[in-house]
């Protein structure tokens, strides 16, 4: 409810400053929404992914277990064998078919340094596929 008390001249004057109050308001909205929704764009979405078509590896037909003992031996298969002639067991084993994995064993009680030699040796004769083997732990 505005009154005018002045009844002198109606010509208004010129304002050139912008008026910036509405544009600040909208800005204001803006950031408001943009606050709440910036959250809800970074939660996961549930997707129902689709499953993958591989095949898993068939088992060799004769695997070939190199076992290392607790007193640090080894073995492949029944075989005992020493460490020199490691390589050549392995190419008597396989059939010096280098693609074929070899199952390593190892009793819990065996350093983890005593096993990495172990692949050593076996790296160094070209064996490059070793598949360490451990039992299943049931929850």
């Amino acid at each position: 409810m505005g009154v005018k008390l002045q009844h002198g001249d109606d010509d208004l004057a010129e304002n050139h400053e912008i008026n910036v109050t509405p544009f600040i308001d909208v800005i204001l909205v803006l950031l408001i929404i943009f606050m709440v929704a910036a959250p809800l764009a970074t939660v996961d979405i549930p997707v129902n992914l689709p499953a993958a078509a591989v095949e898993p590896k068939p088992r060799p037909e004769r695997p070939v277990f190199l076992t290392v003992k607790s007193d640090l031996s080894l073995n492949i298969g029944e075989e005992v064998v020493e460490r020199v002639s490691l390589a050549a067991a392995v190419d008597r084993a396989l059939a010096g078919n280098k693609d074929q994995p070899i199952f390593l064993r190892a009793d819990k009680t065996v350093p983890y340094g005593e096993v990495m030699e172990v692949m050593n040796l076996l790296r160094s004769a070209g064996y490059l596929k070793v598949a360490l083997v451990a039992l299943e732990k049931v929850q």
